[in-house]
């Protein structure tokens, strides 16, 4: 003769500690992204990229030398015969 033994007490998925536990990983470092995003959205937005380099929206573009800058850079350099 065997005994009925009860059925285990299933708990729902939301109140196991393991799928909390691997959901922390990939939400930490979303964190992480979205503060590195707003550091440099608000810190270094108005930074110059280089001298003579200048940004319009998206498009980077380097600026033409001046005429003063071209002048001294062509006698500057040498041309060996």
């Amino acid at each position: 003769m065997n005994i009925a033994q009860p059925a285990p007490i299933v708990k729902p998925w939301y109140r196991e500690p393991w799928p909390w536990i691997l959901m922390a990983g990939p939400f930490v470092a979303m964190i992480g992204c979205f503060i590195t995003i707003y550091f440099a959205y608000t810190q270094f937005s108005t930074q110059p990229i280089l001298d003579g380099v200048v940004k319009r929206g998206l498009v980077i573009e380097q600026t033409a030398p001046k005429a003063a800058d071209g002048a001294a850079a062509a006698s500057a350099v040498r041309v060996n015969p």
